[in-house]
């Protein structure tokens, strides 16, 4: 009894040991180590380009919010002084419609970012 227990226990650490201690084969592991590389390289365009991005969308948000803040402050001159409340009004608007525009190109520098991306990665793949 003593003679099967051993030469189970013998047998199966030699079949745990050639199972278990087999190393992945190179050839997977240099193509772990390129993803991992490429996906650090996409991290670092993204904050990149957030950054970039950062402060045109700042900038667009402060210009169309002035801008809406004299349109507001125009509507309520319309009762007391029409002509200045007119004249705020349109100016107001326009301001405004320039910082969404700023907004705007804000959002369109990340979507270029996205397709540059994505196109960079369509021909790593077909390689």
């Amino acid at each position: 009894m003593n003679k099967v227990i051993a030469l189970a226990i013998l047998f199966l650490s030699f079949f745990s040991n050639s199972i278990l201690g087999q190393e992945p084969p190179p050839q997977s592991l240099d193509s772990l180590k390129m993803e991992i590389l490429n996906l650090q390289t996409d991290v670092q365009s993204i904050q990149l380009n957030m950054s970039k991005s950062k402060k045109t969308l700042k900038r667009g948000i402060f210009i169309a919010t002035i801008g809406y803040t004299i349109t507001i402050i125009g509507g309520q001159l319309l009762g007391v002084r029409p002509q200045i409340g007119e004249a705020l009004l349109y100016a107001g608007g326009a301001v405004g419609i320039g910082g969404t525009a700023i907004l705007v190109n804000g959002f369109n520098k990340m979507d270029q970012f996205d397709q540059s991306n994505l196109n960079r990665k369509t021909m790593s793949k077909k390689k």
